[in-house]
């Protein structure tokens, strides 16, 4: 039997997702509560709105997009799955960043850049050269 109002496919590969992120069951709070909004009287009278925090890592969610509670349990899980993700891949992509910051701060110079830099240092040595004061050897 499914828990939620989709195709056993869907559901079994919200599964698989969960058991490769090490999501567990038991790691998630689920509350119901009151929808606001379109949805009529079906709103109204029914906690069709579904709130998950997952406590390892503290993330939460909250769907209320459909008007069925089972759905927008399904929802809100593959919501939580990708803000987890989202969380897991980001550090990742942080210490990508760092080691491609540092394989250009190794990377050889062309030549062109090294040009620039003699040039640039020319022009600072020559505007120093300038700054310096003329003493004279008149021999007074």
């Amino acid at each position: 039997m499914s828990l939620f109002s989709v195709s056993s496919a869907k559901e079994q590969y919200l599964k698989k997702r969960m058991e490769e992120l090490g999501i567990f069951e038991k790691d998630i709070v689920e509350k119901f509560i009151r929808s606001q909004g379109k949805g009529g009287q079906n709103v109204n009278k029914t906690s069709t709105c579904v709130h998950l925090e997952h406590i390892p890592t503290g993330i939460k969610v909250k769907m209320q997009r459909e008007r069925v509670q089972s759905l927008n349990r399904f929802l809100a899980r593959r919501l939580l799955i990708e803000k987890i993700e989202n969380n897991f891949f980001k550090e990742k992509s942080e210490k990508q960043q760092l080691i491609e910051k540092i394989r250009r701060q190794k990377r050889k110079k062309s030549k062109r850049a090294k040009e620039k830099i003699l040039r640039d240092k020319k022009i600072q040595s020559i505007k120093k050269e300038s700054r310096k004061t003329v003493s004279s050897n008149d021999g007074d």
